[in-house]
C-alpha cells in the first residue's frame, strides 16, 4: 500500500461543463486572450487581498529565480523570506523585492540552507520550495546514473525538513523532478515520504505537467503538499484532455503575442556553429531525430536516441513548448519556429513570468535562471488550491478538484506525439544537406594532415601524417603514416565491424597505422569521422556507434606488434574494451584490477586518454559522478573543439 497516495483525497464530483478558465474569467474580468496569464496573476492578486485580514506568512526555501513565489505571492500570500545560495539568483530576488516591484517587502537572503537558522522569523504558516534535482533528472541520468541520495545535492531535503520540524507551519509544498521516485530503486523517495510523515504532516503527492495549468510549457513536477490538520487535494487540470470541457492548452504563438518583432530589434540571428544550418529543415515540433533513419531522411547524419531531446529542438507555434532547459549547449532548444533562439523576454512568456519581473545578470545567466523556475501559471493555480483548502479563504470562482485514484493522461499523450512527429517528418520536403568541403575521399591517394588541439583533421601540404583511404573487397581501409617516422617497423591494426545491420557502403572498416606518435590510431578515427560526415552518412563518431548508455554497434579489435608495451594507453584501451569497461561507470580499484595496473599507472592512462581526444569522466569533469567512480564513454575519440569536456581535466 502507498503510504501517500492513500492519505487525503477528496471525492468532490464536477457536474459543471463549462471550462474552469472561463469561469475565472468571468469572475475576474479579463479575457482568456494572448498571453492573459500576465493579467490573471494580477487580477488574482487584486482579489485576494480583499479577502485576507491577517496575512498567512511563507517561507521560500531553495528559491531560485521565484517561480513558486511569484505564484504564491500573486494568490494572496505573503512571503516573509526567501532562502536562496547562487548569488545571481539572490540579485534577480532582491531586485524584485525593491520598492514598487512584485516581491515589495519580502527578504532575500543569499545563503547555504545548511547555514539558515529562521529564529527571526516569528510565526510562518507555510513553507514552499523545492531542493536542487539534478541529482534525479534526466540530465543526471545522462551523465551517470541517477545519484539520488549519494550525491550531496539529493539529501538537501533532509533541511527543509529540519525547518519544518522547527517552525511547525500548517503545511508545505515540495516541488521536484518526477524522477525522484523512481531513483535507486525507490529508496530515496521512501525517506522523504518517511522524513515527511515523521514530524506530524499528512501528505497528498502528484506528477503534474504545467501545461495542464495553463502554462505555454510542458514541464512534469512531482508536487507533494502536506498539512497538519486541514485536508488537501490537487486541482483538476484547467488545460488539456483531462481539464473540464476539454479546454485547449495554451499554444507557444499565443503567449508570445504583443512581444517586440526580434526583427525590428535586431536580434534575429540564425543559430550558426557546426549544426546550426541543420535547423531550418526541421518541421516545428521535431528535434535531431528529423535527421535520423528511423524517421525516413534520405541522408540521416544523427543515429536515433544519440542526443537528448532538446537537441536541435524547433518548437511548434500551436502547441505548448518542451521543458526550458536551465543549462545547455549551444544547440540545446526550444528555438523558435523561424529558426533562432528564443529572446529572453520569449523565454519569460513561455515560462509565464510577469513582463515586469527583472531578470538580472547576462542573457546566459538569465536563461539559466528562467530555465530553473517553476512557471507562475501552474504555481498560482497550486496555491490557491492550498489558500482555499489549507487556510479556508474563499476564492472567486470553483477550482474543482482531482479525485482519488483519477489518472491524468499527459504520459499517455507524450508517448502518441511520436506518431505526430513521424507524421511531420513524412510530409517535409526533404532535402539533401549540400556537402560544403571534402578534405577525405577514397581514391587510394596519399594526403598530408595535422591534428589541431581541438582534435581536428586539417589538410596541408606539410602535414605531419600521410592519409591513404581505399576500398578493398567491400572493406575500408584507412592508412595513417608518420611522416617523421616513415622507416620505423612500429605498426598496428585496428578492425571494426558492426554488430547489427548498419546501411554504410562498407561491411567493415580497418585502420592500418605506421609511426611512433601515439596520436595515429586518434588520426584514424578523425579520418573516419570526417569521411563519414561529408557524405552525410553519420555527422560524428558517436552516431555510428551508439550513445554510450546503450549498447554499442561498433565491435573493435586491436592487432598490435608483438614488441607493444604491455602498459601503452593503446594496449590499455584494447584490454579495457574487451574486458567490457568501456561505457561502464566503475570504481577506479576495479579498473585498476582488471588492468592490472597501479593507481598511479591509472591516472596516468586516463590522463593519456585525455591528451588523445578521449572522453574520460570523473567528478572533476561531471559533478554528478562520486569521487571514487570513473567513466570511459566510448573507445574512440569524442573530443573537439565543440566538446563542453574538451578543456576539463580528470586531475
Amino acid at each position: 500500500m502507498n503510504p501517500v497516495q492513500d492519505s487525503l483525497s477528496l471525492d468532490i464530483v464536477e457536474d459543471s461543463t463549462i471550462p474552469t478558465m472561463l469561469t475565472w474569467a468571468e469572475a475576474l474580468d479579463f479575457e482568456v486572450e494572448g498571453a492573459w496569464q500576465q493579467v490573471f496573476g494580477s487580477k488574482i492578486h487584486d482579489y485576494m487581498s480583499g479577502k485576507i485580514n491577517k496575512p498567512i506568512r511563507v517561507l521560500s526555501l531553495f528559491s531560485g529565480v521565484g517561480g513558486l513565489d511569484i505564484g504564491f505571492h500573486q494568490a494572496g500570500f505573503t512571503i516573509v523570506e526567501m532562502v536562496e545560495i547562487e548569488k545571481q539568483f539572490s540579485e534577480t530576488l532582491r531586485k524584485n523585492s525593491e520598492p514598487g516591484h512584485l516581491f515589495e517587502g519580502a527578504n532575500p537572503v543569499n545563503i547555504d540552507i545548511c547555514e539558515y537558522d529562521p529564529d527571526h522569523l516569528g510565526k510562518i504558516d507555510f513553507i514552499i520550495g523545492g531542493p536542487p534535482c539534478q541529482t534525479f533528472s534526466s540530465a543526471g541520468r545522462r551523465a551517470h546514473g541517477v545519484l539520488g541520495t549519494d550525491d550531496q545535492r539529493g539529501v538537501l531535503f533532509r533541511e527543509y525538513v529540519r525547518l519544518l520540524e522547527k517552525l511547525k507551519p500548517e503545511g508545505f509544498l515540495f516541488e521536484n523532478v518526477y524522477g525522484i521516485e523512481g531513483a535507486q530503486g525507490g529508496e530515496p523517495w521512501r525517506e522523504i515520504v518517511q522524513s515527511f510523515s515523521e514530524i506530524g504532516y499528512k501528505l497528498e503527492y502528484r506528477v503534474l505537467d504545467a501545461a495542464d495549468y495553463g502554462a505555454p510549457q510542458h514541464r512534469e513536477r512531482l508536487i507533494i503538499v502536506g498539512t497538519r490538520t486541514k485536508k488537501f487535494s490537487f486541482p483538476k487540470p484547467t488545460h488539456g484532455p483531462d481539464s473540464i470541457g476539454k479546454f485547449p492548452h495554451e499554444s507557444a504563438r499565443k503567449a508570445l503575442q504583443g512581444l517586440t518583432d526580434p526583427k525590428e530589434s535586431n536580434n534575429s540571428e540564425g543559430l550558426g556553429g557546426r549544426y546550426g544550418h541543420l535547423l531550418p529543415e526541421i518541421p516545428p515540433g521535431l528535434n535531431y531525430s528529423y535527421y535520423t533513419e528511423k524517421m525516413g531522411h534520405p541522408s540521416p547524419i544523427f543515429a536515433w536516441r544519440s542526443k537528448f531531446s532538446d537537441f536541435l529542438y524547433k518548437a511548434d507555434p500551436s502547441t505548448p513548448v518542451r521543458t526550458i532547459k536551465a543549462q545547455g549547449g549551444k544547440y540545446t532548444g526550444p528555438f523558435h519556429w523561424n529558426s533562432r533562439p528564443f529572446t529572453v523576454a520569449e523565454l519569460k512568456r513561455l515560462q509565464s513570468i510577469p513582463d515586469n519581473f527583472e531578470i538580472t545578470g547576462s542573457v546566459q545567466r538569465s536563461v539559466q535562471q528562467i530555465g530553473n523556475s517553476v512557471p507562475p501559471q501552474f504555481a498560482r493555480v497550486l496555491a490557491l488550491a492550498v489558500m482555499n483548502q489549507v487556510f479556508g479563504i474563499e476564492l472567486p470562482a470553483s477550482l474543482p478538484l482531482l479525485r482519488t485514484g483519477e489518472e491524468l493522461t499527459f504520459r499517455k499523450r507524450k508517448r502518441e506525439k511520436t506518431v505526430t512527429y513521424q507524421t511531420a517528418a513524412n510530409e517535409s520536403k526533404k532535402s539533401v544537406i549540400k556537402k560544403i568541403h571534402q578534405e577525405f575521399v577514397i581514391d587510394g591517394k596519399i594526403k598530408k594532415f595535422d591534428l589541431s588541439n581541438g582534435f581536428e583533421l586539417n589538410q596541408h601540404p606539410a602535414g605531419k601524417f600521410e592519409i591513404k583511404g581505399s576500398s578493398v573487397r567491400n572493406r575500408l581501409v584507412i592508412k595513417v603514416t608518420e611522416v617523421a617516422a616513415k622507416n620505423v617497423s612500429n605498426m598496428g591494426k585496428v578492425e571494426i565491424t558492426a554488430i547489427r545491420p548498419w546501411e554504410f557502403e562498407f561491411e567493415k572498416i580497418r585502420f592500418e597505422y605506421k609511426g611512433q606518435s601515439d596520436a595515429l590510431i586518434s588520426i584514424c578515427w578523425k579520418a573516419l569521422e570526417l569521411y563519414l560526415s561529408e557524405r552525410n552518412f553519420k555527422n560524428d563518431l558517436v552516431q555510428l556507434s551508439g550513445y554510450y548508455q546503450y549498447e554499442s554497434n561498433l565491435k573493435i579489435k586491436f592487432e598490435f606488434d608483438s614488441k607493444i608495451n604491455r602498459k601503452s594507453v593503446w594496449a590499455l584501451l584494447s584490454r579495457a574494451i574487451d574486458e567490457g569497461i568501456i561505457g561502464k561507470s566503475l570504481k577506479y580499484e576495479d579498473v585498476s584490477e582488471i588492468l592490472e595496473i597501479d593507481s598511479n599507472e591509472l591516472v596516468k592512462f586516463m590522463s593519456d586518454l585525455r591528451q588523445l581526444g578521449f572522453e574520460v569522466r570523473n567528478s572533476n569533469t561531471n559533478s554528478q559522478i562520486p569521487a571514487n567512480i570513473l567513466l570511459i564513454p566510448y573507445g574512440f575519440p569524442t573530443l573537439n573543439s565543440r566538446s563542453v569536456q574538451l578543456h576539463k581535466s580528470v586531475s
